[in-house]
């Protein structure tokens, strides 16, 4: 026996009960598994818009404008600043160099700090324009050039910074420097979910030891 009532049962159709012979031939729409697959897709959405993906694209321009900014004004601020006047060095009672009125000290001084810290400076200045250039051309904030653009610029500033010290051993400002790059895609270049399972390994790990 059909499931549903037949079209036809007892006569043919009249106008006046057409509207009703419909109603009962056909089954009620099956809304339910495409209404499923909807909240399915809009709960996905969610999932992807978490994390770094979900920043404004115009707060990230602000931050790339600012990195710029700061990365220009450390480069131009020399640790040690300029010779004042023509300063001859001696050693043994001979005169091995002149230092001429404004170089940079800290390139006659600290010439490998010097070079670590001038690279630093323009790599930040070049990654933050990279970045500031790809938001304007309307690439996505999840795009990799817009995260490794701002990873490479935030962590060349603070290369900058450390570097500028010059009571720390250089080795050891480039080891800082390595560790803030992974700790900064670690946080934005990883899924939340992931990240979270990485960090959960990492401490069962170390209660395990």
């Amino acid at each position: 026996m059909d499931q549903y009532p037949s079209m036809y049962e007892s006569a043919p159709p009249t106008p006046g009960n057409m509207e009703a012979v419909l109603v009962t031939a056909y089954p009620p729409a099956q809304g339910l598994p495409v209404r499923r697959h909807q909240q399915l897709g809009a709960a996905a959405d969610d999932e992807d818009m978490r994390g770094w993906a979900a920043n404004d694209p115009s707060t990230l321009l602000l931050v790339a404008t600012l990195l710029t900014a700061l990365s220009y004004l450390l480069g131009l601020s020399m640790p040690g600043g300029y010779w004042q006047r023509n300063t001859p060095a001696w050693r043994d009672g001979k005169q091995v160099a002149l230092y001429h009125a404004g170089d940079p000290i800290m390139r006659d001084l600290h010439r490998p700090r010097y070079w670590v810290f001038r690279v630093a400076s323009w790599v930040g200045v070049a990654s933050s324009m990279v970045m500031t250039l790809s938001l304007l051309a309307r690439m996505p904030v999840g795009s990799r050039n817009v995260m490794w653009s701002f990873t490479v610029a935030f962590s060349s500033l603070v290369l900058t910074f450390i570097v500028s010290q010059s009571r720390t051993h250089l080795s050891l400002d480039i080891i800082i420097w390595v560790a803030v790059l992974v700790l900064i895609w670690f946080v934005i270049g990883l899924h939340p979910d992931r990240r979270a399972r990485v960090i959960r390994a990492i401490f069962c790990c170390n209660r395990d030891n």
